[in-house]
C-alpha cells in the first residue's frame, strides 16, 4: 500500500488526526493534466487535503467538492473526493510557470491569487452543505486551517505538501489533518501546540523516510494516540462512456441536431482525468434517436 491515509485519536478523544502520503496519486493527477511543477503543487495539495476531509464524511455516497477561485494566472482548482479513498480534481489553467517565491520554493500563493475556498458537502439531502472562506494565503493548507475556524468552529491545524524531481515527476507528497474536539482541554491544547511548533514542512517527514503513523506519532506525542483506520488513498474518476452519452442526450435535440449537420466527429473530454471520448456522426444520430424515444 504506497498511497494510504490513516486516522487517529489522542487525549481520549480530544484531538482526532489524519495524516496521508500520496506520491502516486499526484503523479497520475500530473500526468493526466500535464500540470507545471507549480500548479502540480497546487492541484496536489488540494487533493491531499481532500482526501483527508472525504475521510470525515460519515456515508459511503456522501461526496466532497472544495473549490479555489482566485485571480492569480492559475484561475483555481476543483477537487472531489468520496469517504473511502477515492479523489480527483482538476487544474483551471494546468500550464503555469512561475519563478519561485522568497522561500525558494514553488510559488502556489502566486499561482492561486486573491479569491475563495469553496467547500460543498453533498450528503444526500435536499440540498448540499456549502461553506465559503476568502483565501487567507493561497498556499491551501492556511486556508483550510481557516475554513474549518471560520465554517464549522473546529480548531485545526493543515499540512500539506508536494515536492518535485528535477525532471518534474513529484517525489514526495502528503498532509495531515490535527482538529481539537469542543471538550479539549487546555493542558491538551498546549501540548498539542508544542508538537506542531516542532514540524517545519510535510515534505521534510516524508523525506526523511517517515510514514503517515509516524506522522501521526511525532505530532500526537505524550497524548496517548490511537490509530483507528487505515485505508487505501488513490486518484479516481468515475466517468465512463455511458455517463458521457447521458450528457450529449441531456443537452437536447437543438445542440445535437446541429452536430448531426456539421457531420464531425464531436470529442468530449472529462474535466476531472482528461480522458477523451469521440464519438462519430452516426453515434451522434443514435444518441439523438435515443432523445426523441424518452420525449
Amino acid at each position: 500500500m504506497n498511497d494510504y491515509m490513516v486516522r487517529a485519536a489522542a487525549a481520549d478523544a480530544q484531538i482526532r488526526a489524519f495524516a496521508v502520503t500520496g506520491r502516486e496519486l499526484v503523479e497520475k493527477a500530473r500526468q493526466a493534466h500535464e500540470t507545471s511543477p507549480v500548479m502540480t503543487a497546487a492541484l496536489g495539495r488540494l487533493l491531499m487535503g481532500g482526501v483527508m476531509m472525504g475521510a470525515m464524511l460519515k456515508g459511503e455516497q456522501d461526496i466532497l467538492t472544495l473549490q479555489i477561485r482566485g485571480d492569480g494566472p492559475g484561475k483555481g482548482l476543483t477537487v472531489t473526493a468520496d469517504s473511502q479513498g477515492n479523489v480527483k480534481g482538476y487544474p483551471q489553467v494546468p500550464g503555469v510557470i512561475l519563478p519561485p517565491n522568497a522561500q525558494g520554493k514553488l510559488d502556489v500563493a502566486g499561482a492561486m491569487g486573491s479569491g475563495s475556498l469553496r467547500v460543498i458537502k453533498d450528503m444526500g439531502m435536499k440540498d448540499p452543505y456549502v461553506g465559503q472562506t476568502q483565501l487567507q494565503t493561497g498556499e491551501i493548507a492556511e486556508d483550510l486551517t481557516y475554513y474549518f475556524a471560520v465554517s464549522e468552529q473546529v480548531p485545526s491545524c493543515v499540512g500539506l505538501g508536494v515536492l518535485m524531481e528535477r525532471d518534474n515527476t513529484v517525489k514526495q507528497a502528503g498532509g495531515f489533518i490535527v482538529q481539537l474536539m469542543p471538550h479539549a482541554q487546555e493542558s491538551t491544547v498546549a501540548a498539542l501546540e508544542s508538537n506542531l511548533a516542532r514540524v517545519s514542512s510535510v515534505t521534510g517527514l516524508l523525506e526523511e523516510g517517515k510514514n503517515p503513523e509516524q506522522i501521526l506519532a511525532l505530532l500526537l506525542e505524550g497524548l496517548e494516540p490511537e490509530i483507528t483506520d487505515r485505508r487505501q488513498v488513490q486518484f479516481a474518476c468515475n466517468c465512463d462512456r455511458g455517463r458521457v452519452e447521458k450528457a450529449l442526450i441531456s443537452i437536447g435535440k437543438g445542440e445535437l441536431e446541429d452536430m448531426i449537420r456539421e457531420g464531425r466527429d464531436v470529442e468530449v473530454n472529462c474535466h476531472f482525468c482528461n480522458t477523451r471520448y469521440v464519438f462519430t456522426p452516426e453515434q451522434i444520430r443514435e444518441l439523438y434517436r435515443k432523445s426523441l424515444s424518452r420525449e
